[in-house]
């Protein structure tokens, strides 16, 4: 993951996080964004991550919003700004289909 990248990401979790979400279970809920399907996040486990979320078994997702049933709700793909917007698209709309959410 480039550093753009990385930028990017971190924007993105704090605008989820300022919206409700959250990437760990706590006192206000189960958490509802998934990294790698079906995996549940520690934060022990994104501390072995580090920085290379390549490592995952899964594939990786850059953010996998499930809804109050713990569904998968809404891909969401990270790109640095110098990247069109359509291949974001179509990395979400792929990982979408491998996982067999409806588009």
């Amino acid at each position: 993951m480039g550093a753009k990248e990385a930028k990017a990401r971190i924007k993105i979790n704090k605008l989820l996080e300022a919206a409700g979400c959250r990437f760990f279970d706590d006192e206000t809920g189960p958490a509802n964004i998934q990294l790698e399907a079906n995996v549940k996040l520690t934060k022990k486990k994104v501390d072995e991550f580090g920085e290379n979320f390549e490592k995952t078994k899964n594939g990786f997702i850059d953010f996998l919003l499930l809804d109050e049933n713990g569904k998968p709700f809404i891909v969401l793909e990270a790109k640095s700004e110098e990247h069109d917007p359509l291949v974001g698209k179509e990395q979400a709309r792929n990982y979408a289909k491998s996982q067999s959410l409806s588009m």
